[in-house]
C-alpha cells in the first residue's frame, strides 16, 4: 500500500478508504494519480475480503481537476495517439461497488471522477463543475455524458457551456448526489453506508450494481429482461438459500459469496 505516489489506503474492516493525495495540487489528476488508481482499484476487486471502496480526497479538494500542466504543451497528434484519459475505463470496470465522498471542489476531471463512482456523498461544502470551456476545450472523461444523464440536458449544458460551478444543495436536488451531510461528518457517514453495502451478499451486490448500471445502456424491455435473468442466476447460489433461510428463521444471513 505505501507504493502508491499518490494515493493513501486504509482498510475498514470490509471496506478500503482511497484518498487522493496531492495537496500541493488540490489534488489535481495527472498520469500518476490514473496509474496508482488503477492499480488501487484493481487490488481491491480482487479481494475477496473487500466489499465496499470509498474515494475521497481533502476537505479542500476532492480533485480541483485534470493536470493542466501536464496537458498544456501536448498537441493534437500526441493526444490522439496516446488516446489520453482513455485509462480512466479501466476504473469504471470495478465490479464491485464504491462511493466517491466529496468535499470541496470536484471540478473538471474531479467531477468526472466522482461521477464514475455508483453514488456521490457530498459534503455540505462541495462544489461540482465542467470549467474546461474556460480552457478552449471540453470534458474528456466523460463529464458530458455523466452529467447529462444525472441531471438532465439543460443543466448539463448550461454548466458545460458556462463553466459554473454547482453547490452541494443544488447537486443533491438535480440528483447528481444521493446525499448531502455536514463536512466534518462526511468520511464517517461515507463510511457508514459502505459499511451497510459491504454486510451485503456479494455476488447480489454485484448483481444489483450490473443492472442499475444496465439501465443507462439498455431499452426498457431488455433492462427488464436482464434484470430478471439475474435475479434468476441468483437461485443457484448459496447466498440465496441462506438468505432466505435466515429470513424465515429471523436470524442474521452468515455470507460466503457463493
Amino acid at each position: 500500500m505505501s507504493d502508491y505516489k499518490t494515493l493513501l489506503i486504509e482498510r475498514h474492516d470490509a471496506v478500503t478508504l482511497v484518498r487522493l493525495n496531492r495537496p500541493q495540487a488540490l489534488n489535481a489528476l495527472n498520469t500518476q494519480t490514473l496509474t496508482d488508481l488503477i492499480a488501487a482499484f484493481a487490488v481491491y476487486d480482487a479481494d475477496p475480503d473487500q466489499r465496499c471502496l470509498v474515494l475521497t480526497g481533502s476537505d479542500k479538494a476532492f480533485a480541483a481537476g485534470a493536470d493542466i500542466k501536464e496537458m498544456e504543451a501536448q498537441g493534437f497528434a500526441e493526444m490522439y495517439a496516446a488516446n489520453f484519459f482513455a485509462g480512466w475505463e479501466q476504473v469504471t470496470r470495478t465490479r464491485k461497488p464504491w462511493i466517491a465522498a466529496v468535499s470541496g471542489f470536484a471540478l473538471g476531471g474531479g467531477c468526472e471522477v466522482a461521477m464514475m463512482a455508483d453514488f456521490i456523498i457530498a459534503a455540505d461544502t462541495a462544489k461540482f463543475g465542467q470549467p474546461e470551456i474556460k480552457l478552449g476545450v471540453t470534458p474528456g472523461m466523460g463529464g458530458s455524458q455523466r452529467l447529462a444523464h444525472a441531471i438532465g440536458k439543460a443543466k448539463a449544458m448550461e454548466m458545460c457551456l458556462t463553466g459554473r460551478m454547482m453547490g452541494a444543495d443544488e447537486a443533491e436536488r438535480a440528483g447528481l448526489v444521493a446525499r448531502v451531510v455536514p463536512m466534518a461528518d462526511l468520511i464517517a457517514e461515507a463510511l457508514k453506508t459502505a459499511t451497510v453495502i459491504a454486510a451485503m451478499a456479494p455476488l447480489a451486490t454485484i448483481a444489483n450494481k450490473e443492472m442499475v448500471n444496465a439501465a443507462f445502456d439498455l431499452p426498457l424491455g431488455q433492462g427488464i429482461a436482464f434484470e430478471r435473468r439475474l435475479f434468476h442466476a441468483l437461485f443457484g447460489t448459496q447466498d440465496q438459500k441462506e438468505g432466505m433461510a435466515a429470513f424465515v428463521a429471523k436470524r442474521v444471513a452468515e455470507w460466503t459469496g457463493r
